[in-house]
């Protein structure tokens, strides 16, 4: 959620995905039997889909050419065109030598790979042939596949391409042979450099001349040892001057001090100029203070408005844009609050009771074990009075229901708690608030989490934003509060545009 652009949202969508698939496939949809799901897809099917890799043009990326599929960079370097790494070596043998590994037959994938063909009746010699034949078939459509993958690799580049191997690896005693795809491309495009094959007696460089380095960097370098004699002069004369001062501050009588004040040369001292005397309406003034904001604004680090914000987000700029951007400039976590988890588990309890499924339970939420956590009989005082409501008879169309969209340029997430049908066909879209009412100056800033639910809503089900309604209840009070003139889309554009652009 951190990650600044669209990716991080993405994977933190496809985990949910995931999750959603597991819950509905699940016979116990419980957290446990979710971490096992876990664990067995990464240790036995060699993880879950790849995430999405965004482009970025000011770093260096460093990632497999499976996760390259589909994108491009100016530069690219594809290292490590050894025997043996691209492509790899043949690991765990086939079918018919390893026992973790299914027979052609048996494989989704058996009508692309070669099979097994035995002559009947043949010989000993001619079932080996035969064995041997099918495993080579194997290998070289191995090597095929690994083929297609150093095609990947070599077209994500849109201007330069650079292919590298290397005779010697960071360990061993044996010199690395070129790829045959590295020798290939070689021989078509020619060759910068190329390493001739090491003598037989040669020794591994890395392992003799074991590289060094000082950490941390002095940022002096070469030159710190004159930096430092030099910094040393300076003090040193500083602490004479001051043993100076302080020995003529003792030597001197006791008017001498005073003297000091006035002028040497016994001429009367003139008195002071009169500021008000060539500015006497304060015009000079208040330019000398206007320039001053002007320069210590310009001094204040600005902070750029991220690609993504959320509802509360959206909220905070609203109501505190200078708090915002000093949390979006220096970013720390809350403490735990049991004010919040008591909010959390309050939330669960009306999905649970709106026939959601859930993975955790109440003990397993966030916070449920932090020391001053809110009591049980919190909990059920919130409940009893949601029960008491307007609200406890209506049945929603659907609850928790995730939205993200773009206002100005900027993606808006955010999660909308329960949405009711009105009887007149509409809409009314409840936020559920488990605190204290707020007061009424607060009300414009916190009413614009309402005027994105609403337009959210809007949009997800195909109907104007005039069919949908948007309140807080507070559950606690008992208390209804349905904002009026909440900001259209126009309105949102506005806030968010609002904020000066670095």
């Amino acid at each position: 959620a951190a990650r600044p652009g669209p990716v991080g949202r993405a994977h933190l969508d496809a985990f949910a995905d995931v999750v959603a698939d597991f819950a509905a496939g699940a016979e116990v949809a419980t957290l446990p039997a979710l971490l096992d799901f876990l664990e067995t897809a990464e240790r036995a099917e060699d993880g879950l889909t790849p995430g999405e890799v965004d482009v970025a043009p000011d770093r260096v990326q460093v990632l497999t050419v499976h996760a390259a599929k589909g994108l491009e960079w100016e530069v690219v370097a594809v290292p490590h065109l050894v025997g043996q790494v691209f492509p790899g070596r043949k690991i765990g043998g086939t079918w018919l030598t390893s026992p973790a590994e299914l027979p052609v037959a048996l494989r989704g994938d058996a009508a692309d790979l070669p099979g097994l063909h035995l002559p009947d009746g043949g010989d000993r010699k001619q079932l080996e042939d035969a064995l041997k034949e099918h495993s080579d078939a194997l290998d070289e459509r191995r090597l095929t596949e690994e083929r297609r993958l150093f095609y990947v690799a070599l077209t994500r580049s849109e201007h330069v391409l650079l292919a590298s191997g290397h005779r010697w690896g960071a360990a061993g005693d044996r010199p690395r042979e070129p790829s045959e795809f590295l020798v290939e491309v070689a021989a078509v495009h020619g060759a910068e450099h190329w390493a001739e094959e090491p003598a037989a007696d040669a020794v591994n460089p890395a392992t003799v001349e074991q590289p060094t380095a000082l950490w941390p960097a002095d940022p002096l370098g070469a030159r710190a040892d004159a930096v430092h004699a030099g910094s040393e002069l300076v003090r040193s004369a500083l602490r004479e001057l001051d043993e100076l001062r302080a020995a003529r501050a003792e030597a001197a009588e006791p008017g001498a001090q005073l003297e000091l004040l006035g002028p040497r040369d016994g001429s009367p001292q003139e008195p002071p100029e009169d500021p008000e005397a060539d500015d006497p309406e304060g015009w000079a003034a208040d330019v000398e203070v206007l320039l001053a904001e002007r320069a210590a604004a310009r001094a204040r680090p600005t902070v750029a408005l991220p690609p993504q914000l959320s509802v509360t987000q959206l909220v905070e700029l609203a109501a505190d844009p200078a708090g915002l951007a000093a949390r979006l400039r220096r970013p720390l976590p809350l403490p735990p609050n049991p004010h919040a988890r008591r909010g959390t588990a309050f939330h669960a309890w009306l999905e649970q009771r709106f026939g959601a499924a859930q993975l955790l339970d109440l003990d397993e939420l966030p916070g449920a074990a932090d020391e001053g956590a809110a009591p049980d009989d919190a909990l059920t005082e919130l409940q009893d009075a949601f029960l008491t409501s307007a609200w406890a008879d209506r049945r929603p169309v659907e609850i928790e229901v995730p939205f993200e969209t773009v206002v100005a340029g900027v993606g808006v997430r955010g999660r909308m708690d329960a949405v009711y049908v009105d009887p007149d066909g509409g809409f009314t879209v409840v936020d559920w608030k488990t605190g204290a009412l707020p007061d009424e100056t607060r009300m414009p800033a916190l009413a614009v989490q309402l005027a994105a639910y609403r337009l959210a809503w809007a949009a997800l089900a195909g109907c104007a934003p005039e069919q949908v309604r948007a309140a807080f209840h507070f559950v606690r009070h008992d208390v209804t509060l349905r904002p009026v003139d909440l900001l259209d889309a126009a309105g949102l554009r506005e806030l968010v545009m609002s904020v000066p652009v670095a």
